[in-house]
């Protein structure tokens, strides 16, 4: 009888077990600027002034500038982690699709002020095949602000890679 061959996925799991634990390297840095603060305040309908208003927020606001919403900074966690180098490429060997599954965790450290540049650092924490062509990742993602001491954003995502 033939050996028995792995599937895309169980081979991916293979690979991605020997990353638990490690930091990738961070992504490409993006500015965050007022024009898309607007346009995610036009989207989500949350215009609070020290979204939206430079004057207001210059005169009220402890931090005298706009800030993002913790959600804008949360959204951009997919777009940053497009930019990061996998260690394995050949983790998304005949891989469908990927889809965020959910978090379990999130929050807000630091406030992320208009014009910031943002970058995003992921740590694998833990990886399981939940069907036969599908693994489940869980990973901690820091939203790094350039010049900041504290992060903007410590999020821990949970993806779902499916494969063929």
């Amino acid at each position: 009888m033939p050996p028995t061959m792995s599937s895309n996925a169980e081979k991916a799991l293979s690979i991605f077990q020997k990353f638990i634990g490690k930091e990738d390297e961070a992504s490409e840095w993006h500015t965050i600027d007022q024009p898309q603060i607007n346009l995610f305040a036009d989207a989500t309908l949350d215009r609070q002034f020290i979204h939206v208003d430079p004057e207001m927020a210059a005169k009220v606001s402890p931090y005298k500038t706009t800030i993002a919403h913790g959600f804008l900074t949360l959204s951009l966690i997919p777009f940053l982690g497009s930019s990061i180098k996998l260690a394995d490429p050949a983790v998304y060997e005949g891989i469908m699709m990927g889809i965020n599954y959910g978090l379990d965790k999130v929050r807000f450290p630091a406030p992320v002020k208009v014009n910031s540049k943002v970058r995003a650092k992921r740590e694998l924490i833990s990886v399981e095949l939940v069907a036969p062509n599908t693994l489940q990742l869980k990973q901690k993602v820091t939203v790094e602000i350039e010049g900041e001491a504290k992060p903007g954003c410590v999020a821990e995502t949970l993806s779902r890679l499916i494969y063929s």
